[in-house]
């Protein structure tokens, strides 16, 4: 069945010609908004949430962006003309082979996987989901594949994983539908405390079927950590922008700052700088070693955009000072 488009301006509540900037800042705002930590009804804020991070992660990435701009709701007949694929949806891949419902698999059969429980919608994973990997794609090139056993394609495709999945390891119910098959299949998948982005979970068995008696290929669950409203991460490390004043970046203070164990407090000294790294060990992400990288608060100096005529002959005074 054809996924639903999703419009993913209007999810953030941007327009078509959002600047990154803006897209952002929706973003952070709807994310703090619907965080599942902070609702009452923690079950409707997972899936809004999960909608929001989706919208981002396309609009975010400009290359994401500048496709999903180009095909828009018209996303299933991109492929009309261009010698792309069909999967078993009736839609195509706009991205060529090898990408969404387009896939093929095993002796050139047009078949794609249909995944749940990734933490993606049906329309992300149609339109930007499923890859192949290596394997057998059929015969050609002077090869006699007659009885010469061909081992499936590996198919890859994202799992989403929250920040809280990172910190204490998780398993996930995942299911996937093979082409046209009626049959779903389920597997208990287990995400490993501090697992990466970009880091492969492997599925032995379960890609695309062999030939001539072949084994099957393997699925790859791709890792992609969920965008977080206040965190980003580099590595085992985890950043977090803190807004300040320009008046206390010059006198300096303490700041009381989210970290994912909870609120912690800095002291910031006179005249800090934009940019400044207030560095807190040990409340990164996990390492492989059992140890924790390092949590940075980051100072983006706040200047007021607009101000009062007090305000105004107060700066006016400083800079008469100066």
């Amino acid at each position: 069945m054809p996924a639903q488009f999703r419009d993913y301006y209007e999810t953030l509540g941007v327009s078509k010609t959002g600047s990154a900037d803006e897209i952002k800042s929706a973003f952070r705002k709807l994310a703090r908004k619907h965080h599942p930590d902070l609702a009452k009804d923690k079950k409707a804020a997972e899936e809004k949430f999960k909608e929001i991070n989706e919208a981002y992660e396309v609009l975010s990435d400009p290359e994401k962006r500048k496709k999903y701009d180009e095909y828009g709701s018209n996303w299933q007949n991109a492929g009309a003309g261009n010698g792309f694929r069909s999967g078993g949806n009736g839609g195509a891949s706009p991205f060529g082979s090898g990408m969404g419902g387009g896939a093929g698999y095993g002796g050139g059969d047009a078949s794609d996987f249909h995944f749940g429980g990734t933490g993606y919608s049906d329309f992300f994973e149609q339109f930007f989901g499923t890859r192949r990997g290596r394997g057998y794609s059929g015969g050609g090139g002077g090869v006699d594949f007659e009885e010469t056993p061909q081992r499936g394609r590996d198919v890859e495709a994202d799992i989403l994983v929250t920040l809280e999945e990172v910190l204490q390891g998780a398993t996930r119910q995942i299911s996937f539908r093979k082409g046209n098959s009626p049959q779903t299949q389920t597997y208990t998948v287990k995400i490993p405390k501090g697992v990466r982005e970009g880091q492969r979970i492997r599925l032995a068995g379960q890609g695309g079927e062999g030939e001539k008696r072949g084994e099957a290929g393997d699925l790859y669950l791709r890792v992609k950590l969920q965008q977080h409203p206040d965190f980003s991460f580099d590595g085992a490390d985890i950043l977090h922008e803190v807004d300040v004043p320009a008046w206390q970046a010059v006198l300096g203070g303490e700041l009381t700052i989210p970290t994912p164990d909870g609120r912690a407090k800095i002291k910031m000294p006179a005249g800090t700088q934009n940019g400044r790294k207030f560095r807190i060990p040990g409340r990164g992400l996990p390492e492989k070693n059992g140890s924790r990288g390092d949590f940075y608060a980051v100072v983006e100096i706040a200047i007021p955009e607009s101000l009062s005529p007090e305000q105004k002959a107060l700066w006016e005074q400083l800079a008469a000072l100066g």
